[in-house]
């Protein structure tokens, strides 16, 4: 039985789907912005243009997947030769309701999320009175800070020295599900900080909320407080069994890289590497690679490309984050044995020239490779969880879905 491995871009879309206008985001495209914003902006040390070049992800097809999704070229071609394709390549369009980070996990792992979220109003004081009430009782707090929608990064400097002196957690969310606390690692405490998250994630349960979101942070000051690799995700877990559940149920073994393991609330996982920054996590993804024996699915999550870059609506980080990824592949094949099959996909989009600081409803890239992945365009996918059908097959199982279709990427 050979191995399942997911290198998950999150937040990498490749062109808005079909039911983008329903969330006003006709019209994004993650990858081709970056493409055509980094030919507009970027140049080298002779003037000339220093385009976005992805040779070994335009190798697995890449560059092909986005045309097909967009039904038309890149603005600029991601490889400065004609190469030839070795993957199976393609796109998927999601089902869940919502443009989320669980949503689209669980969807590509097998549990579509057919249900609505909850979230909070884009307004001052966006948290229900009785639930900061609660969270201020409970938690034992002399009060909270924020209480509004707001950049994670912003909101350190805006609050983070009244917080320091008063000892009130900063409270805040975005357009997804979830609450966020932030809080100084020294003058507050981590643990505490993790405890108190515990107890806003059971106090958010009546709201439908899917994610609490532990945000320590550290510095002494607006200008040099920064995030640490600390956060936790306090999510809740899917509502049936996912390709993590099922693997591990008959044998096999899951590990899972980065904040994998937050996202499916720590079940159907054997083993998590912890990791901050794109090198920290793939280097712990080629550790877990060389770790993993037969009938297992090594899992990572590449956060910065949602966390840093897509939010953050910084094309210039994305770009050179996507150019980081590609030198590093080569790693990557070097380690494969002759049964595994590797996928590179995404969670949703987050483009970063997008309006606001919200995920885009896009397509998702579908790059299968591996020593026995035959090269070819594969058909449009109408739910990420074909994904996990096609994995579910190579390692000999099958998760429940009933829409989901296995996709032929082998002889």
């Amino acid at each position: 039985m050979g191995r399942a491995i997911i290198l998950l871009l999150d937040s990498f879309g490749i062109g808005n789907a079909p039911d983008a206008e329903k969330f006003g985001d006709a019209g994004a495209d993650t990858l081709g912005h970056i493409v055509k914003w980094c030919a507009e902006h970027r140049k080298n040390s002779d003037g000339t243009i220093d385009y976005l070049k992805l040779p070994n992800l335009a190798k697995l097809g890449l560059g092909k997947a986005s045309n097909l999704s967009m039904g038309r070229e890149l603005f600029h071609p991601l490889s400065d030769e004609i190469i030839e394709v070795m993957g199976a390549y393609g796109y998927a369009s999601e089902i869940s309701s919502g443009k989320d980070t669980l949503s689209g996990h669980w969807e590509i792992t097998g549990v579509p999320v057919m249900f609505p979220w909850g979230y909070f109003p884009d307004k001052p004081k966006c948290f229900p009175q009785e639930l900061i009430e609660a969270i201020i009782r409970e938690g034992n707090l002399p009060g909270v800070l924020g209480e509004k929608h707001f950049s994670g990064t912003e909101i350190i400097k805006e609050l983070g020295v009244e917080h320091c002196k008063t000892g009130k957690p900063i409270v805040y969310t975005s357009g997804d599900s979830v609450l966020q606390i932030a809080c100084h690692e020294e003058y507050f405490g981590l643990e505490r900080l993790y405890d108190l998250c515990k107890i806003a994630y059971k106090l958010v349960q009546p709201y439908h909320i899917a994610r609490v979101i532990a945000r320590p942070f550290v510095g002494e000051n607006a200008d040099d407080f920064k995030r640490t690799g600390n956060r936790h995700d306090f999510a809740v877990p899917a509502p049936a069994d996912t390709l993590l559940d099922i693997l591990t149920a008959q044998g096999g073994s899951v590990y899972a890289i980065g904040k994998i393991a937050d996202i499916f609330a720590h079940r159907g996982v054997t083993k998590h590497f912890s990791g901050t920054g794109l090198e920290e996590l793939f280097n712990v993804t080629l550790e877990a690679v060389s770790a993993a024996g037969d009938n297992s699915l090594v899992f990572t999550n590449f956060v910065d490309f949602d966390s840093s870059y897509g939010h953050r609506r910084d094309p210039a980080g994305y770009g050179a984050g996507l150019e980081y990824i590609d030198s590093r592949l080569p790693d990557i094949l070097d380690i494969l044995q002759k049964d595994d099959v590797v996928l590179i996909t995404a969670d949703h989009g987050c483009d970063p020239t997008w309006r606001g600081t919200d995920h885009t409803r896009e397509h998702i890239p579908v790059l299968f490779f591996g020593p026995t992945v035959k090269a070819q365009a594969l058909p449009p996918m109408e739910t990420f969880s074909d994904l996990g059908q096609t994995l579910a097959q190579h390692l000999g199982i099958k998760i429940a879905n009933g829409k989901a279709q296995p996709i032929k990427v082998q002889p």
